[in-house]
């Protein structure tokens, strides 16, 4: 998987589409079945975009409005959502237009209960997730009694019975570009079989073993769905195939199931199989296994809200106005969310933990100038100018108080995290000079632990 900076960034448009209304019985669904399976952050966001798209206007966000709202850096956001797409929620479309990119997320309803319980995949999953026993209980809240219909005659109207039709005079064909919302069937989990050898498994079935015919009635998503959830070859599969036929050369799906599970059992483990996620992280480690100083700096910067980053060096909730400033910066001026950590933090440090919107606008200004879109030369910047913005701070704490000379304040300033390896080469190259009186005291006490009296003699 590419890197998360190719992938998505804060200043990234997306538009919500809702491709038909959600109910109640969708919730339940969400909550039971789909919730121990993505996760409670991935079910914060699909619940948000689900709110967010019942707006009657045609809203355009950024992800920083997703990472605002779920408190949540970038890069959980963006696990989340290919949990979401990976389960069959979310249908995602990307444009791009020059460097901006516009998202375009489909939200998908879930599988009703039927459905969901006979796909091998998701039922399994759900199985392992939660045990046995929450298992059957969610297998009979769902399930209908059935009506003992004896001695009941069906008595219902139809339409006929009841209406008639009336010709109209004008045309009720759509609009071009227009469609009905409806009901649509969900599409389920979006599962590639390409990997799974079907020409290997149908050589080794002869006709007389397994008619084509019974063969071809079982989808082949489904035979490569129950293949990878239990791990099995082509070869496994036509054992599997040969154990579910029934008396009649039948291959009813139950059966196949049930005899994929019956061979897993009795060939690789008694315990049911579980799903891992697999997709690589968003910033992998070096291969020594650390992160240098720098570079944890630079991730943190990189996928922490502005809202998170302040929560943390004040070690409190921000102000409302701080709060602005952060948006105003990443939606208006078009900063990414690391530039404006970076500048936040910097300007907190620098200015006594004060954010002064003059101060942060007037950096910014010059960044914008620059072109500082990324997150090491903006802490390049910080270095290189430091002395600069000094200067304009003092600038701006003069404004008003021309008549009175300020007086330096005997505290010494504070400086950003990233300042330190440069004053600790200061340091090290200004070697504090020791006066006369200093050399003579060290120069006594060095005699006097030699036995060394002061007129010379030993004691």
């Amino acid at each position: 998987m590419a890197p998360l900076y190719k992938e998505l960034q804060p200043v990234d448009a997306y538009k919500i589409r809702l491709s038909q209304p959600f109910s109640d019985y969708d919730r339940q669904l969400l909550t039971l079945f789909y919730q121990p399976l993505i996760g409670p952050g991935a079910m914060s966001l699909f619940m948000t975009l689900w709110a967010d798209a019942e707006r009657e206007d045609d809203r355009e966000y950024n992800h920083y409005h997703l990472m605002n709202i779920l408190t949540m850096p970038l890069g959980p956001v963006f696990e989340a959502r290919i949990s979401l797409e990976a389960i069959g929620l979310l249908r995602t479309y990307k444009k791009k237009d020059g460097d901006a990119r516009l998202f375009v997320y489909d939200l998908l309803p879930p599988l009703d209960a039927k459905a969901f319980f006979l796909d091998p995949l998701l039922s399994t999953f759900l199985f392992s997730k939660i045990g046995e026993q929450a298992y059957r209980n969610l297998r009979s809240r769902f399930a209908l009694d059935s009506v003992n219909e004896v001695g009941f005659e069906d008595v219902s109207r139809t339409f006929l019975d009841v209406y008639t039709p009336v010709q109209q005079g004008y045309s009720m064909d759509m609009g071009e570009g227009q469609q009905f919302i409806g009901r649509n069937e969900p599409e389920g989990v979006p599962f590639l079989h390409s990997d799974f050898d079907f020409n290997l498994l149908s050589s080794g079935l002869s006709e007389q073993m397994v008619p084509k015919a019974s063969l071809s009635s079982v989808s082949k998503e489904l035979i490569a769905k129950i293949a990878f959830l239990y791990s099995l070859t082509p070869l496994d599969m036509q054992k599997v195939i040969m154990m579910a036929l029934d008396e009649d050369l039948k291959l009813p799906e139950d059966r196949l199931r049930k005899s994929a599970a019956e061979f897993y059992k009795m060939n690789v483990s008694k315990e049911a199989p579980v799903l891992h996620k697999v997709y690589a992280k968003e910033l992998p480690k070096p291969e020594t296994g650390l992160l240098t100083r720098d570079e944890e700096l630079v991730h943190y910067l990189e996928n922490t809200a502005p809202l998170e980053m302040l929560r943390e060096i004040n070690g409190k909730e921000p102000l409302s106005v701080d709060v602005k400033l952060a948006e105003k910066l990443v939606n208006t001026h078009g900063l990414s969310v690391g530039v404006v950590n970076v500048l936040l933090q910097y300007v907190h440090l620098r200015n006594d933990g004060k954010i002064t919107n003059s101060y942060v606008e007037r950096i910014a200004s010059h960044w914008m100038n620059k072109k500082v879109d990324t997150v090491k030369t903006a802490l390049e910047m910080s270095r290189n100018e430091h002395d600069q913005y000094v200067k304009w701070k003092n600038e701006g704490q003069s404004t008003g108080s021309k008549s009175t000379p300020r007086r330096k304040s005997a505290r010494e300033e504070k400086v950003p995290e990233w300042f330190y390896k440069k004053e600790e080469k200061k340091t090290k190259s200004d070697k504090p000079v020791k006066s006369s009186s200093e050399i003579d005291e060290e120069r006594r006490k060095l005699l006097e632990e030699l036995g060394v009296t002061g007129d010379g003699t030993v004691k």
